[in-house]
């Protein structure tokens, strides 16, 4: 890997996975700088830890004298830095490929699966912490106990990582321990079939090191009839006895969470830490950055409690509809669900028409668009109003009473819910597109632009 000497400039540096190795290459004394659409939290956060930010995409933005340009998969040829970076002769990477060279460097546990990667990695993680391994970890959203961070920086051989399968990314890593949460078909801009996505899967699970094992989770059949054949495999399953004590201890709800749990056990167990310790550090566990992030706050003088989620595939959205009446008996549950991608909403419109059943008011609204993903025949042809007619004959048809709203504009959610919402009622807001902008305004966050009505 680059000496500390290094200049790195990133391509994209705002994003959630990138972000967290600009962090390591920070601590690595590397000089960094780096360029992104528009202002975040994250690239504010970026500044100031030094690295050098960029707002716009300029030719101009490239050190003069840089040694590597890291870019993620949405950055396209035109762009004006990489085509300066090419047109000067400067060495180009992935940040996925940069981040599969450092896996060779160290003991790497790679978190793998459709859904719960976020919170495997963190459980995970908590566990190596307090067993006094000192791991090093690059993870998908934010922890609060490594001070609000996607990045810890330790100092021993271990590396957790989020091993992600968008683009094929998870075929540049190395791990010596792979855990494989569940499998089902997922990004189908990328993926058309489930036959492909598991293919992928299979591919990456050849990459394992020989004396590495495999934790996989049993009560998923597509994970089990992929790995029956393979060997070292660990399986895990709802149906051990450890699960009511995990039910008992978990500050995080949903069945979903106690099989993340079991399977970050699973791999405490591999590197021998006693489970008094991981039992500990699962208990003290205080949940990452949206997913299932419960806020406190007030809607007309109304106790309201939030909670941002951001979870986007049908699976998720039926599992943490289910958590939030576990965690809020008797509570009204309502939930505000931004599709992400047109595409997506396409190929999984039928699963989504049937995630919503446990929800007690719905509010849709429009579809989040994500740029270089999408056909232009279904952004054309499809709307979130498609998703809120499907649900009401739904639930016409099965006699439920669930009312179903949709709003072209999210910003007129807000004085909506002011008319509507009553005191100790639950807000699920689900979505992984600019719907987190409404978290922002329903939890008053002082430093953001209040753009909404009302």
């Amino acid at each position: 890997m680059p000496s500390q000497r290094l200049k790195i400039h990133f391509i994209g540096i705002g994003g959630i996975g990138i972000s967290a190795l600009v962090r390591y290459f920070l601590k690595k004394g590397c000089y960094v700088s780096g360029s992104d659409l528009k202002s975040s939290e994250i690239t504010d956060q970026l500044k100031k830890l030094k690295a050098k930010i960029f707002i716009g995409h300029k030719s101009s933005n490239l050190p003069k004298d840089a040694d590597l340009v890291l870019i993620t998969p949405a950055i396209k040829e035109e762009n004006p830095e990489l085509k300066e970076a090419r047109r000067k002769g400067i060495k180009i990477q992935t940040w996925e490929r940069a981040l599969g060279d450092i896996t060779k460097e160290y003991f790497t546990i790679g978190i793998s699966g459709s859904h719960g990667k976020s919170t495997t990695t963190a459980l995970v993680s908590v566990i190596l912490k307090k067993a006094g391994l000192d791991p090093t970890v690059i993870i998908g959203t934010k922890l609060k106990e490594f001070n609000n961070s996607n990045f810890r920086f330790g100092k021993s051989k271990y590396l957790i990582i989020e091993a992600d399968e968008y683009k094929n990314s998870f075929l540049n890593y190395w791990p010596k321990i792979i855990v494989l949460t569940n499998l089902e078909h997922e990004h189908p801009d990328c993926f058309k079939s489930l036959k492909q996505y598991l293919d992928v899967f299979k591919k990456y699970l050849s990459r394992l090191d020989k004396d590495g094992f495999l934790i996989a989770n049993k009560d998923d059949k597509n994970v089990v009839n992929l790995t029956r054949r393979l060997k070292n495999v660990k399986y895990y399953s709802l149906k051990q006895k450890e699960k009511g004590r995990l039910k008992k201890i978990l500050k995080i709800p949903g069945e979903h969470n106690i099989s993340n749990a079991l399977a970050a056990l699973a791999v405490a167990r591999i590197l021998k830490i006693p489970d008094k310790v991981s039992f500990k550090a699962l208990s003290e566990y205080r949940g990452a950055w949206r997913r299932f992030e419960i806020h406190n706050i007030k809607i007309n003088g109304k106790k309201i409690f939030l909670v941002s989620d951001y979870g986007h595939h049908p699976t998720q959205v039926k599992a943490t509809i289910a958590a939030a009446k576990e965690k809020f008996p008797r509570k009204k549950i309502w939930i505000i669900y931004q599709a992400h991608q047109f595409l997506r909403t396409h190929y999984f419109f039928n699963d989504y028409v049937k995630a919503f059943d446990e929800a007690d008011e719905i509010v849709l609204p429009e579809i989040y668009a994500v740029v270089g993903r999408e056909k232009k025949e279904i952004l054309k042809n499809l709307s979130a109003r498609n998703l809120a007619l499907a649900l009401e004959k739904r639930f016409k048809k099965n006699r439920k009473n669930i009312p179903v709203h949709f709003f072209k504009e999210y910003k007129d959610i807000p004085r909506f819910l002011k008319s509507r919402v009553k005191n100790n009622d639950v807000i699920l807001l689900m979505g992984a597109g600019d719907i987190y902008d409404l978290t922002l305004h329903l939890t008053n966050e002082k430093k953001r632009k209040r753009i909404y009505q009302g």
